[in-house]
């Protein structure tokens, strides 16, 4: 299983994704799913991906080669050639739509399921920072500031700390603990999602760099979140009254 999560803030986006892949409980493994596609003045462009790394490896393939332009003899349609973000997540949409029909040709597979998803972000110098969720058939929506962020993979999880707390105004340190928090959550819950995370923040001022880290299964401040989040969640648990109506039915109140 994978969790990604991108959040595109008014101090800028923040990016993350886990590492782990299984094919069975007895089949877990290690794989990059965050990936640098672009990174120049001219622009910087990030992805995340979940589901089949078959396909997502083939549309990444593609998009290195350059998709063929639409009239013949034009040319290669590159990530680096394209005008906006929009453009970007439509050239990403086509290349997981190109990927899935040709494994399944190749395969002669109609009934399994080879569907990939990305998350595509990142900038054109001068312009804003866009933020994009593009699903396995191609197409894609982007993220409003109503809602900061987008998730594909295990997002269930993870998903109540971001609906509770992720802000557009929020400050990119203050997202990047959250969207931590929301990880640790998922791997509570979900033994398919772990450790190494991989962080990618791109901030709003053109003026700052892009920070890059590995969260690794060793990482000491991850280790301290994670028991504080789990201590701060049993001590509010305890601070809330109990439900009135079991009163006398053999809980804590009769118990006093």
């Amino acid at each position: 299983m994978t969790y990604c999560l991108g959040m595109l803030l008014e101090a800028g986006l923040v990016m993350m994704a886990d590492t782990r892949t299984n094919a069975g409980v007895d089949n877990i493994s290690s794989y990059k799913k965050l990936h640098i596609l672009e990174s120049s003045e001219a622009m910087c462009v990030i992805a995340c991906t979940a589901g089949n790394l078959s396909v997502s490896q083939l549309a990444f393939n593609y998009l290195a080669e350059g998709l063929p332009e639409i009239e013949e003899g034009a040319g290669r349609r590159r990530i680096a050639g394209m005008a906006n973000m929009h453009r970007v997540a439509g050239l990403v949409g086509e290349a997981i739509h190109c990927a899935r029909e040709e494994i399944k040709e190749a395969t002669g597979e109609n009934q399994y399921d080879f569907t990939a998803s990305m998350l595509v972000g990142g900038r054109f110098a001068g312009r804003p920072l866009r933020l994009f969720h593009i699903y396995s058939v191609g197409n894609f929506i982007s993220c409003q500031p109503d809602r900061p962020f987008l998730q594909i993979g295990e997002t269930k999880y993870g998903r109540p700390i971001l609906d509770r707390a992720a802000r557009w105004e929020m400050a990119l340190d203050d997202a990047v603990k959250t969207g931590l928090l929301s990880f640790d959550s998922t791997m509570r819950s979900n033994l398919g999602v772990g450790r190494p995370i991989d962080l990618a923040v791109l901030p709003a001022d053109e003026g700052q760099p892009m920070l890059t880290r590995r969260i690794e299964e060793e990482d000491a401040y991850f280790d301290e979140l994670s028991r504080l989040w789990a201590k701060a969640l049993a001590e509010v648990r305890k601070g809330i009254p109990m439900p009135p109506f079991m009163a006398g039915v053999g809980g804590a109140q009769a118990a006093g």
